[in-house]
Parts: structure tokens; sequence; C-alpha cells
């Protein structure tokens, strides 16, 4: 089928600083700022890639390198929650050591170059027992979320003493932080009062004080010392948004929350169609209707859906694909700001005086949040998806930050439910662009596209794009007029990844989306050259005196590919492993104890004891053999209740490997781990593989072994009462609980030595 976007009217962007209200200094001279399209940073259009880390919901010990994947999948802003109640759990005694501490957290994240947003509430939600409230504050006789003095009293001492931690860590003295959130979804959510939750059902206020609470609880952050360059607020769904703070928005197709009202089969958002979230002319689109006009304001996103915790009332598998399409659909429809939640998944801490501090729907502990960054650092299809989003971001961010979006007639008219359509966008500015595709939907199954056109008509020319195929649940971004260092790049059925220089000469890395055939269409009098590599396609392209080059990978290679800067050479590294790069301590996490990688140049890295290089025909890419003693784990398993195991751990565990993965299959209702007697994690059955990192319980599982509870699925229920005692007995026609297998994985890790260039 052939589709038609006239783009030869395009609407120039009346771009325009916001002000000191969203600008800050570093002592340096370092400038960050915001226009109404776009965040700055030192004058220059700057795209934030955000990604939400909970600090106190993970083991100091992950910390580090949890942080070290979220910089190489190219997250440049880390966002975290401070929820109230892990710091103030009983009143007046506040805690901000272990996996609590604050600044130690904010200064990790400095040594590794991201900067930080704080959400410092008082109420966050994030599921945490009464959206982080504390319990104390039920019973006191003023209401939560009002500017009443009693509330604010409290609202000052807690930012107090959060300034006390974060004391020097500003942008303006140097630091990372660069914003602040102020409360979370104001006048749209709230959260169970947990203290009555299963007897009256006592909600937390939503709050309806509008602006003037905002403000309120601004006005005391900053008086405590919480000076930042700008200051944030949630906006969807009605909520309060102060024209001083940075309305922040997001996205989730998959909504547990609908079922505690909804019982029936999960509906098709609109999460996946192309609008335009920067245009005064485009009508309200679901959660999307400001209280400003949008080109006002940039459109950014704090709450993007990057994964998904399932509740008691619905449970589900993420599709991982979900995660980057969703970037590609915000980032077409005028977004220049991705914010991810969460991106690291995490298990929350444990109380003194209230042992489980999360909200009831959810599991007790867990909350791995089937994020791109797992609970215990597994990596995600998604993660490894976003990479290609992100390097593009990095490379390219500048020029694309100044383009506008341009929808085709009847974008927003198409249903969630028609998979016969192309859903496409345009970014643009000055006839050069990107053409952004879509082929996932939630909760439809979608269909190949098969030589499809897009006919871009242009103030000058029409480009036919064609013919453009694209396999279910992939997306792209696919690019036009693109100047290649002086040649110009028609079109491209191939994404662009990551640009460099190679011996002076400019390099580019395309990716080749699934179903799509690869294809490059120059302007008139380009010389072509194509030869193949051991991933793809590399093509040597003159135009008079001036030249460039350009490598192709698939989907697959790309999902696998990282790349490094060293003494200004850019290197890249083909894994099935995590790469974690740490002050040029280049490390390997992988689950195998031998495994293969690809380096570009082939040369670059040295030979080990654990590293071989071997043979390969191809002299771009070196090919190399790591090894690591290889560990047998063996787990000693008893039944010991009808739904009740146990599982002893060998007392070295933990020898030869990094971290260790116990891996459950089961079927029930929940799963839970206990170690003499306490419990360490949980988990809502929902078909896949439970997984818990037993790194920090090594030294528990010396002495005791894991105990493993599966509260069972029930048939036919009912609690007799016909007692004339007051007796009350559940009775169970059937009950289904069954533990049907555990693996232990080893996590290796292995040190990359790259060779000094000259």
């Amino acid at each position: 089928m052939i589709y038609t976007i006239d783009l030869s009217k395009t609407k120039k962007k009346n771009i325009y600083s916001l002000g000191e209200n969203f600008y800050g200094k570093s002592p340096v001279g370092g400038e960050l700022g915001f226009t109404n399209y776009y965040m700055q940073k030192n004058g220059k259009p700057y795209y934030g890639v955000c990604g939400e880390f909970h600090f106190t919901r993970c083991d100091v010990s992950y910390w580090r390198d949890e942080l070290l994947k979220m910089k190489e999948a190219k997250i440049n802003i880390v966002s975290t929650y401070i929820f109230w109640n892990h710091h103030e759990e009983k009143e007046g005694d506040f805690c901000f050591s272990g996996r609590r501490d604050l600044r130690r957290f904010i200064k990790l994240c400095q040594e590794i170059g991201l900067y930080v947003i704080v959400r410092i509430g008082p109420f966050d939600h994030g599921e945490v027992r009464n959206g982080g409230l504390p319990d104390w504050l039920y019973g006191k006789p003023f209401e939560v979320r009002e500017t009443n003095e009693g509330f604010l009293y409290y609202v000052k001492r807690l930012f107090e003493q959060l300034a006390l931690q974060m004391k020097g860590l500003y942008f303006k003295d140097g630091g990372p932080i660069i914003a602040a959130q102020i409360d979370n979804e104001y006048e749209h959510s709230a959260a169970p009062w947990e203290v009555t939750t299963g007897v009256a059902n006592e909600w937390v206020s939503l709050g309806h004080e509008g602006n003037n609470y905002m403000y309120a609880i601004q006005k005391l952050a900053i008086e405590a010392g919480i000076v930042v360059p700008f200051y944030t607020c949630t906006a969807w769904g009605g909520a309060a948004t102060p024209k001083e703070m940075l309305p922040l928005w997001g996205g989730y197709a998959y909504r547990p929350w609908l079922f505690y009202s909804y019982s029936g089969e999960h509906p098709a958002t609109q999460e996946y169609h192309y609008s335009d979230f920067h245009n005064n002319d485009i009508p309200a689109w679901e959660d999307f209707s400001p209280y400003y006009k949008p080109e006002e304001k940039p459109y950014a996103c704090c709450e993007m859906g990057g994964g998904m915790m399932c509740s008691y009332y619905y449970r589900f598998q993420l599709p991982y694909k979900s995660v980057d399409a969703m970037a590609n659909i915000k980032m077409a429809s005028g977004c220049n700001f991705l914010g991810y939640y969460v991106f690291k998944g995490g298990t929350n801490p444990k109380g003194e005086k209230t042992e489980f501090l999360n909200e009831s729907q959810v599991p007790k502990l867990n909350y791995d949040y089937q994020a791109a960054i797992g609970e215990f650092g597994q990596l995600r299809e998604s993660y490894k998806r976003l990479k290609a989003l992100h390097y593009f971001i990095e490379s390219f961010g500048e020029e694309f930050c100044q383009t506008t979006t341009i929808l085709p007639e009847g974008a927003m008219d198409i249903l969630p439910e028609d998979v016969e359509q192309l859903r496409y966008a345009v970014r643009i500015k000055d006839n050069r662009g990107f053409l952004f595709l879509n082929n996932f939907q939630d909760h439809v199954r979608t269909k190949e596209k098969k030589d499809e056109t897009v006919v871009l008509k242009l103030q000058e020319e029409v480009i036919r794009i064609e013919p453009i195929s694209l396999a279910p649940e992939e997306n792209c971004i696919l690019p036009f007029n693109m100047d290649l260092d002086g040649i110009c790049l028609k079109y491209a059925l191939a994404q662009p990844i990551t640009t460099w220089k190679e011996k002076g000469e400019a390099t580019y890395l395309f990716m080749i989306p699934e179903g799509m055939e690869e294809k490059l269409v120059f302007e008139e009098g380009v010389n072509i050259e194509c030869s193949s590599h051991l991933y793809g396609n590399c093509y040597s392209i003159t135009k008079e005196e001036k030249k460039c080059k350009i490598y192709t990978v698939s989907r697959e290679i790309m999902n696998n590919l990282y790349q490094i800067e060293q003494d200004d050479i850019k290197i890249l590294l083909i894994t099935n492993g995590a790469l974690l790069n740490d002050k040029n301590d280049i490390r390997l996490e992988t689950e195998e104890a031998e495994t293969t990688i690809s380096i570009f140049p082939a040369n670059v890295l040295q030979k080990s004891q654990e590293i071989t290089r071997l043979e390969s025909q191809d002299t771009m890419w070196g090919l190399y053999k790591i090894t690591a003693l290889e560990k047998e784990v063996e787990l000693k398993i008893a039944q010991v209740g009808p739904t009740r195991y146990t599982i002893t751990i060998p007392e070295d565990i933990m020898a030869g490997s990094k971290d260790v993965i116990l891996q459950i299959e089961y079927e029930g209702d929940i799963g839970q781990a206990f170690i003499n007697g306490e419990m360490i994690h949980d988990h809502f059955y929902n078909g896949g593989m439970w997984e818990i990192g037993l790194k920090t319980y090594a030294e528990a599982l010396k002495y005791y072994p894991l105990t493993i509870y599966i509260t069972p699925l029930k048939k036919g229920v009912k609690v007799n009462v016909e007692s004339a005692m007051a007796a009350r007995m559940e009775e169970v026609e059937e009950i289904k609980g069954r533990l049907i297998s555990v693996n232990a994985k080893p996590i290796y890790e292995a040190h990359l030595s790259l060779k000094q260039f000259e």
C-alpha cells in the first residue's frame, strides 16, 4: 500500500528559553536549562534519557554495577524516589545508612558520570506502603497532603534531613543533582492507608489545594536548601502543574490498577499511536490534557513503562519489545526527554515496626518490575533493544531535538485493534529528518508489514521510501536526506545508530530492523562499493573529494553490541553478556563459563590466561574466547509439606562466581522464600521463572536451608462458620501448587584489557 505525507508546509517551531526557573549554573561555568521544546547543556540542545533506580530497593553491593549498566545503555540521568517511610519509619528516628544511604548513592552517580533527579515527595506512591507516608502520620490531628500547619511541620523536618544528606551535591555546587520532583500525581492519585487495608480500606487523600499546595511544598524544599536548576511535577491525569515547574508525562500500556474494580481482559490502549504532544492545535489525547498550551513547555517524560509489576489480580509477562516501541512513539510524538519507570528493578527493604513496606496489592518484597535491568542485575531484552535508540540519541540528539513532528492524516484515528494500517510519523527540519515506524500494539497481535511505500512530499522534491517491510512487534527510525559528512543519503531502509571518525573518515553504524531488507539510496553522482564483514555489510561511499563509510548490522547483532571510547577511538564489542566500563576497568558479566566476544578494531583486546584469540578470516572483527572455571552447583531439594520444600545450598555457593541466580519453576498462587523463618523474597505466579539472587544471602545459607512455600491456588473455597463456639474453618475442594524444578545459575565476570593506541 502507498502512504503519502505532506511535509512541504512544515510549521517552524518558535523556540525560546523558559528563563531562570529552568536554569542552573555550576561553579566551573557549566550550564543547564530548558527551552519550551528541549533541554540545553552549555547552550546546545541536549537530549535527556532518564532511568528510575530506587536505591533503597537495592542492596548496596549491587549499586555500582547496576549504575554502570545504566550508563552503558546511554542513560544519562538517574531518577530516584526518596520514600519517607524508608527513612523515618519511627517518628523522629531518621535512617540514612546501608541501602538507605542517600548521600552515598548520589555520590556514586556523580563518580560514574550520571545526573540525578530526586523525587522528594512527601507523597511518592511507587507501590510503597501508604505511598511512602509513614504510618504514624495516620493518627495525627491534621490531614496529610494539605497546607495545614501540622503536615507542613513534618514535611519541613523531612526536607531538612534530606538537605543535610544532599549538601554540596547540587548542580550549583558542582554535584549531579539537577532537579527535584515535588510530590507525585497531586490531585490525581493516592494510595491505600495500609494501616487499615482489609478492615476499613481507608485511602490517602488525593489533595485538593491545587498549585497552592505545590508551591508550599516547593517553598519548604528551597528553605531547607534543596536548590536545583529546575523543579518537576507529574502532569498526567489532571494533576496540579504550576507554571514554574517542569511538567513530566509518561505512559503505561499494562495497567494492574485497572483490576481494583475491573474484571475481564485487559483492553488494548492508545499508547502505541503517534501523536504530537508539542502542538497547540492537537486535541487532548487520553491522559494528555495539559492546563497550559502544549507549545509553551517541552514534552518530557518521567514515567514511560520501562516495565510493570504484577499485582494480585493482574498477572502477566511483560512483552519486552513494548518498551522501546513506546520510546519510539514518544520520540516521534515530540518528546525530547525520555524517562523510564523503572529502568532498574529492586527488592523492597524491610521495616522495623512494620516488616513489609510494599503496598498490599503487590508482592511484599519483590519489585523486579520486569524492568530492563532486573532485580538482581539481569539484562532483559528491553535493555538490549533500547541501546539502539539511546546510541542514536547520543550521536544525533542535538540535531534531532530541533526537528518538528508531522503526522499523516488520520494517524490519531487508528483504532488500537487495527493491525492493517501502517503506523508512522515524521520528525523534520529543513527538508531532512526521520521516518518513524511502529508495528507493536499492546494486547493485540500485529501482522508483518510487507512491501509498503511511504511518499514524502517535501518543498522541492518527492521521496518514495520503498519497499518497507517490518516484522510483527518491531519498530524503527529511518533517515531521509541525511548529511553524511557532505554526502546526502536520500533514504535508508536501515536505522542510524552511531558515528565516529575512522582514520579521519566519517564512519556510521546502521541497524537493519527485523523483517526489513537493507537498502541505501544516495544522491546522484555517488559511487558505492559494498563488501561484507562478519556481521553485515560495509559501504565505502565517495563523491568527488568527499567520502564516508557505513557498516550495517542486524537487530539481533545490535542487541548484543556495545560501544566504548578509548583514546578517541571507537571500539565496538559484541557479547551476550553485560559490559561494565568502570574507569577503563572493563568487565564482562556473563552467565556462561565459556563465552565468545567479537571486538572492533580486531587487534585491540589483549590476550591473557582467560582470553584467547580465535582464528577468523574477517580482518575487521577480532574473535576471542573467554574461559572461566565452570561451576557445578548441586542442590538438595526435599518436600516437607503439601506445597512446602527445602533447598539445601552448598556452603561454597559463591566460590568462583560473582553471583548465583536461583531459578525456580513452579505452579501456584504466590511463591515465598524463607531463611530460618525470615522471608527473603516472594513472587506472584505469572507463568514465568521466579529468580532470586543469592549473593546477599550466602552467609545465612551456610547454616540454614532455603524454605520455599507455594501458596496454592484453591478451588471450591468456603469458610465454614456453623460452629456454636465461634470456630471458623476453611474448606477447599482442590488445591494446586507444586515445585517443578530449581536451578542455580552462576554469574561469572572477566576483566578485559585493551591495548593503548598511539
